[in-house]
């Protein structure tokens, strides 16, 4: 009797062994399942829940084009155009001048800004200036309604949240050319400057002049809402030192970059160029922002606008967006 009884004692302990192990093996399995579901849910999800997702970085220089170089001026299919060539974003030109009394603006409509805003925004894409570009074959000097032509561009800004404003003085008001146009244009700035700094935006001004000549310029204009939109081209063009130039304007003073040469070559290939100087300049002065693609195209191909501005954007982003 007393075999049975521990034969029956060894039965159930080995029967509660089994059902412990059981269970055990239950919530191993089940413990796996889960895990891979998890798994499974996390990676086709793109780890949305388990590993918060980076924000993304703020490029210190960021990349733009054109858009009336690359043939896309005020038209909505420069923000396709612009991803596709791989730019950070658009400079937006505000439209034909010749004999009007003010540019040939089809943003002045708010359905058309706002299809604008909504296609940028779409693409992930930057408007970074807005610009004057009739004035380089127009007389900034001489045109009697350059204030109205100005107000118009500053109101468009203001619409668009738009910072900056490219204003060239071309050919007819080269100041290297034309100096005693120098008092109108300094006064005629210095009539709309108030506007720009009550509008909380930045007019910047290309010339021809060289860097201790456009600060010299600046300085008797007398606003910091009138700043150097620095143009490599008229730079090498005039057998200047790019990077010497730049460190005599100084950081604030320049509001924004054209980074191309004249046509004939990429970027890359121009013995003219040496960007990755141009670049430690830059860091070293401390500047940040937008640098601009203007021309720089391959001469032997100047039609191929995306193959142009594709690969001068691919190099500047090389250099400038390297780390």
């Amino acid at each position: 009797m007393k075999h049975q009884g521990m034969k029956a004692n060894q039965a159930n302990n080995l029967r509660k062994n089994k059902e412990v192990s059981d269970q055990a093996g239950r919530r191993h399995f089940l413990g796996k399942a889960l895990a891979s579901v998890a798994v499974g849910w996390v990676s086709s999800t793109g780890l949305s829940w388990a590993i918060p997702p980076a924000k993304p970085v703020e490029e210190r220089y960021k990349i733009a084009v054109c858009d009336w170089m690359i043939l896309k001026r005020q038209k909505l299919g420069a923000f396709q155009l612009t991803k596709d060539i791989g730019a950070d974003g658009v400079e937006v030109d505000m439209g034909g001048l010749g004999n009007r009394e003010t540019f040939d603006n089809k943003l002045s409509d708010p359905a058309t800004r706002q299809q604008f805003l909504e296609k940028a925004a779409a693409l992930d894409l930057e408007i970074c200036s807005m610009a004057m570009s009739g004035f380089y074959a127009q007389s900034f000097a001489k045109r009697p309604t350059v204030e109205r032509m100005v107000q118009d561009c500053l109101a468009t800004m203001q619409a668009m949240q738009v910072k900056v404003a490219f204003l060239p003085l071309g050919v007819q008001a080269d100041l290297v050319q034309h100096p005693e146009l120098r008092s109108v244009i300094i006064k005629r700035l210095q009539t709309i400057a108030p506007e720009a700094e009550k509008a909380g935006v930045i007019i910047g001004l290309e010339t021809s002049l060289d860097a201790a000549g456009e600060g010299q310029l600046l300085e008797d204009i007398g606003s910091a809402a009138v700043q150097s939109y620095f143009n490599f081209a008229n730079a090498l063009q005039n057998g200047r030192d790019v990077c010497q130039e730049l460190r005599m304007l100084g950081k604030d003073r320049i509001c924004q970059i054209h980074c191309t040469n004249q046509d004939g070559v990429w970027l890359q290939d121009d013995p003219q160029v040496d960007m990755p100087k141009i670049k430690q300049t830059l860091d070293d002065m401390g500047w940040k922002g937008w640098l601009v693609i203007e021309r720089s195209r391959n001469a032997n191909n100047p039609h191929d606008v995306k193959g142009n501005f594709s690969a001068n954007t691919a190099y500047l982003k090389s250099i400038f967006q390297s780390t």
